[in-house]
């Protein structure tokens, strides 16, 4: 049985190797030209890649655990950090070589590839081999791309979402509730996951009286719901997680702050921030690409995870400039995208894909090395 288990998964991989190839290409692109910038700015491409920002509070939480109280201070609560990547760093570092650093940033490479492979693996579910190779590129280089290669949890986030999605489509319910649980352990977006699974697991059940699929829906918010239960009863009190995100100066408001930014930020701002105004394009071209997805008729799981990933993204009332960042893993947003490259002429493909590379490689080098905040 494991030898038929590798051998499918060997011919998946090799099926799939085009896509992932093209993967490895956009992102060393980018990571060349980071380097390069880097140099000029005598910066190293290790620390800004492995200990930056957000990076440094997983590190944290590997090495000492999470805090046991709510406190007050603003921007201080590691609670406000989902555990599962932080926790597979401190496992992988304690049976191998290296810094707990290094490890993490080995992690997220690694994870984008497995991420990079489902994106692939669903594209192709749906629309074929070269529309699910557009994708995977497409994927590979969006605007803030370059995050796939840090320390961060988007690509583990990503490769378990787009695997729970590939699950659903292809009716394996066991699987696609342990990776929505998964995924609702690595990041507050988990619920998009988790609601993918759920909406279309209780709508076999209903159509189809699919037991599995019926356990699968209850199971699928248990990863995201025993994180915030669990941080409640650490700080003593039943809305503690919300606590914590407010602390952040996160919170919902149903939109009212992004379309405030928004208006802001290309209406009155006369000197707008570059990345600022990048953040504002991939912000409004993920709500319209979603009324294109819906237009499609996408598959529901695809649909349902998208369109919560968006409500939670763009109705936070809290910092603006991550919400591109957030929205990475939202990979089925550019399958219209990747569909009518797939049906161009070749040197309109080449084209398209070439300009995304280019500018997600420059916005990278920009957004880690002249940019003052956070990704």
């Amino acid at each position: 049985m494991r030898s038929g288990v590798r051998r499918r998964t060997a011919r998946s991989l090799r099926y799939a190797a085009p896509a992932l190839v093209g993967y490895l290409a956009v992102r060393l692109s980018g990571l060349l030209v980071l380097a390069r910038w880097a140099h000029l700015k005598d910066h190293g491409v290790w620390p800004t890649l492995a200990r930056s920002w957000d990076s440094n509070w997983y590190l944290g939480i590997a090495d000492h655990g999470y805090q046991d109280d709510l406190g007050t201070r603003t921007d201080s609560n590691n609670l406000a950090f989902f555990p599962l990547y932080p926790l597979l760093v401190k496992a992988v570092a304690g049976v191998t070589p290296g810094s707990r650093a290094s490890v993490g940033l080995v992690l997220a490479v690694c994870f984008s590839l497995v991420a990079a492979w489902g994106v692939f693996a669903v594209g192709d579910r749906l629309y074929g081999r070269r529309a699910a190779t557009a994708l995977t590129v497409l994927w590979g280089a969006a605007p803030v791309a370059v995050v796939q290669w840090m320390a961060y949890t988007e690509s583990l986030f990503t490769a378990l979402a787009a695997w729970a999605l590939y699950a659903v489509l292809t009716g394996r319910w066991p699987w696609a509730a342990g990776l929505a649980v998964l995924a609702g352990l690595t990041r507050p977006t988990g619920i998009a996951v988790a609601a993918a699974v759920t909406v279309t697991g209780l709508l076999a059940a209903v159509r189809h009286r699919h037991r599995a699929a019926l356990v699968a829906a209850l199971t699928a918010p248990l990863g995201w719901l025993g994180y915030v239960m669990w941080v409640g009863a650490r700080v003593g009190r039943w809305d503690g997680y919300f606590a914590v995100q407010r602390l952040w100066r996160n919170q919902w408001d149903g939109g009212a702050g992004t379309l405030r930014e928004l208006r802001g930020l290309l209406a009155y701002d006369r000197n707008p921030q570059l990345f600022l105004v990048a953040v504002s394009v991939v912000l409004v071209a993920s709500a319209a690409l979603f009324v294109v997805c819906l237009a499609d008729r996408q598959p529901p799981a695809l649909l349902v995870f998208s369109g919560v990933l968006l409500l939670v993204v763009l109705g936070s009332g809290g910092v603006y400039f991550p919400r591109a960042r957030f929205l990475l893993p939202g990979f089925p947003l550019l399958l219209p995208v990747a569909v009518a490259v797939c049906r161009a002429r070749p040197v309109v493909a080449a084209l398209v894909l070439g300009a995304a590379t280019a500018s997600s490689a420059w916005l990278g080098g920009y957004m880690l090395l002249v940019w003052p905040g956070p990704p």
